[in-house]
C-alpha cells in the first residue's frame, strides 16, 4: 500500500471514521508507557495560551486532550475544536460537552473555512502526516494564524516500534510502508515552507508490555501494520510470545512536537 495513494486515503478514512481504534491505540499507552506523564498531558503541558486567546485544533479526535483541563478552556475567548470525522467529532462533544467557550466544526487543514490572521494558536496533533498536500496544509495555517501566533504540531521519529513489530512479523515492501510523510526528522524542513522559528520538543518513553493480547488488538488497529489484521490471531500471538523477556516486551518509542511561531 503506496503512502499518498488513494487505498492509503480510504484506510485512514476508515480507521478514523469514528472513535473506536483511536479509543483502542489512547488506552493501550496509557495502560503501557513507561512515562506516566502521559503523552498528552505532555504536549498540553508545552501550550502558552493567555487570557483571551482564540484557539483552533485541526484533528481533535476524541477530544481527550482537554479533559480535564478546564482551566486552561476557560482561558480561551474561542476554542474551535475540528476534525474531519463527524464519528469523532460526536466523541468529543460527549466527552467535553456543548459549552462556552467550545465550538465544533468539520474542517480541512487544507482549505481552512477562515479570514487571514484569526487565531492566536493553532494545534495540529498526530494529524499532518495523513494530509494529501502537507505544504498546502501549513500554508493555510500560516494564513490563519496572527502575526505573533503559535502553531503546536506533534508527531512521532522514523525509529518507533512499529519498525520493531514489522521486523518481527518479516513485513516489508507493499506490506509494511510506514508513514514518513511529517515525522520528527523531517518535520522542521517541511514547517520552514511557512514557519522561520521551529522548535523541536522530545518526549522520553517506552513500551513495557504485560498483556499480549492488549498488544494483539493493538497491532490490529494500525494503518501502517495492517498486512497483521490478515493473520490468525493465535499466530501473531505466538510470535509475539517469542519476544518476550521475563513476561513482557519493551519497545521503543519516539515522539516529540514542533513549536512554529
Amino acid at each position: 500500500m503506496k503512502i499518498g495513494s488513494s487505498n492509503d486515503t480510504a484506510a485512514v478514512i476508515e480507521q478514523y471514521s469514528t472513535s473506536k481504534g483511536l479509543g483502542t491505540r489512547i488506552s493501550f499507552h496509557e495502560r503501557y508507557s513507561t512515562n506516566k506523564q502521559g503523552y498528552g498531558p505532555w504536549i498540553v503541558s508545552n501550550y502558552s495560551i493567555s487570557e483571551g486567546m482564540r484557539v483552533f485544533e485541526i484533528g481533535c479526535g476524541t477530544g481527550s486532550m482537554w479533559m480535564g483541563q478546564d482551566e486552561l478552556i476557560e482561558r480561551c475567548s474561542e476554542l474551535i475544536l475540528s476534525d474531519q470525522s463527524e464519528g469523532m467529532l460526536a466523541t468529543a462533544k460527549g466527552n467535553l460537552g456543548e459549552r462556552s467557550p467550545i465550538r465544533y466544526m468539520q474542517a480541512d487543514i487544507q482549505d481552512l473555512p477562515f479570514e487571514d490572521k484569526s487565531f492566536d494558536v493553532v494545534i495540529a496533533n498526530s494529524m499532518l502526516y495523513h494530509v494529501p498536500d502537507i505544504e498546502r496544509g501549513i500554508r493555510e495555517v500560516r494564513r490563519v494564524l496572527k502575526d505573533g501566533g503559535v502553531f503546536y504540531c506533534a508527531t512521532y521519529g522514523e525509529h518507533n516500534f512499529s519498525d520493531t513489530l514489522a521486523q518481527w512479523f518479516a513485513l516489508g515492501g507493499e506490506s509494511f510502508q510506514p508513514n514518513h510523510n511529517f515525522t520528527l526528522e523531517n518535520g522542521a524542513d517541511k514547517l520552514a515552507v511557512a514557519f522561520t522559528d521551529v522548535q523541536a520538543l522530545f518526549y522520553e518513553d517506552s513500551l513495557h508490555v504485560t498483556d499480549i493480547d492488549d498488544l494483539v488488538e493493538y497491532t490490529r488497529s494500525l494503518v501502517s501494520l495492517k498486512a497483521i489484521a490478515d493473520i490468525p490471531v493465535e499466530r501473531i500471538r505466538a510470535i509475539l510470545e517469542e519476544h518476550e523477556v521475563d513476561g513482557a516486551l519493551d519497545l521503543q518509542k519516539e515522539y516529540g512536537m514542533f513549536v512554529c511561531r
